[in-house]
């Protein structure tokens, strides 16, 4: 599959005429609980030439490829679109740049994103957006007597997440099994997780279980204490000199 993918990326690159940057596997894969059919995610980051930005004409700033055959699932972001969208603490953004998979790195360039990525971090932001999908979920999907399995961990994937900018102020890591220690004394909880993570490796995406109370709780209680935690945070507007001046530098080839 990595052949495939990275073949696709170098087709992507003639036929829009592009250079990738960066890209990265950005669902399940990268989280760390894939299923056996989990589609491959694959996001990337572009840059066109100077002329293109130097028009005056509306212009696409993403790339979408149609999900194929093998689950291949590639979406590309233009780099101003990137730039402005971290200026703004997107939580996509700061996920994708902390990607354990990474298939593309022209000229160490994620790291130099990683180097900015600090100084437009709000973490208002980011926990309001975890929150977000959590409760989004728990709302719907786990109000019901059977339960997708892969909805759990759409839950305590992003609750972790939140949890993880409440203590720490920080963008949290992308891998679930990094984010597990935030539980650390919940033996229970921990055991119940631990044995859904198997059983998920060997289930398909549509697979349901019963209910699992102690998860339900937990995510309850949390986003009640975590709501509270997010009112407390400063909200965050950092200049965007940084980023202005690396991307001329870039656009620039230097």
């Amino acid at each position: 599959m990595l052949k495939k993918i990275q073949s696709a990326l170098q087709k992507i690159e003639k036929t829009h005429q592009v250079k990738i940057l960066y890209a990265c596997e950005s669902g399940s894969r990268a989280w760390g609980f894939p299923s056996p059919d989990s589609d491959y995610d694959v996001r990337f980051i572009y840059i066109k030439s100077i002329d293109w930005y130097l028009s005056i004409n509306e212009k696409t700033d993403h790339i979408t490829l149609p999900l194929d055959a093998d689950n291949l699932d590639i979406v590309g972001w233009d780099i101003r679109k990137v730039l402005r969208l971290m200026q703004k603490s997107n939580a996509s953004i700061f996920a994708w740049m902390l990607s354990p998979i990474v298939y593309h790195n022209e000229n160490g360039f994620v790291e130099k994103l990683r180097a900015l990525a600090p100084q437009y971090f709000a973490p208002r932001a980011a926990i309001h957006h975890y929150l977000g999908l959590t409760r989004k979920i728990v709302q719907t999907e786990l109000q019901k007597d059977k339960v997708n399995i892969k909805k759990y961990f759409y839950v305590l994937r992003p609750l972790l997440c939140a949890k993880w900018i409440a203590e720490r102020h920080e963008a949290p890591p992308m891998e679930f099994q990094n984010l597990l220690p935030l539980i650390e004394g919940k033996e229970e909880l921990l055991k119940e997780i631990e044995e859904l993570l198997q059983r998920k490796e060997r289930a398909l995406e549509g697979a349901y279980i019963d209910r699992v109370p102690l998860i339900h709780d937990f995510a309850e209680a949390e986003l009640s204490a975590l709501h509270q935690i997010a009112k407390e945070l400063p909200n965050t507007q950092p200049d965007s000199k940084a980023l202005n001046e690396w991307f001329r530098a870039l656009v620039r080839g230097e």
